[in-house]
């Protein structure tokens, strides 16, 4: 039986990797994103991990509402991403300062 604190540990590693992706790439849009996504599904390991051993189903719910919502984010950001790449050419997160007005 796998133990409560395995699945803790195993969703903290993915958060730290996460972050640490946030801060060492600034300049990937799309890494960004893919850093976040991974950020979700850590949180969402905590849920399913709590719930199972809660014997409660509201956080197999919840998780549900937010894999939801993080794929509407994925689809809205990498169509935000098609146009900026678009008009750009460059999906650096530096060359977008040119949108200033």
């Amino acid at each position: 039986m796998i133990a409560l604190s395995d699945f803790l540990i195993v969703a903290a590693i993915l958060f730290s990797l996460s972050v640490a992706g946030i801060f060492l790439n600034r300049k990937n849009i799309i890494i960004l994103l893919m850093c976040i996504e991974l950020m979700l599904l850590a949180v969402n390991l905590n849920f399913i991990a709590f719930s199972y051993y809660a014997g409660d189903a509201a956080g197999q719910v919840f998780v549900f509402f937010i894999l939801t919502v993080a794929a509407a984010e994925a689809a809205i950001g990498l169509a935000i991403l098609v146009v900026l790449f678009r008009n750009l050419s460059t999906i650096n997160v530096d060359d977008l300062n040119r949108l200033k007005g």
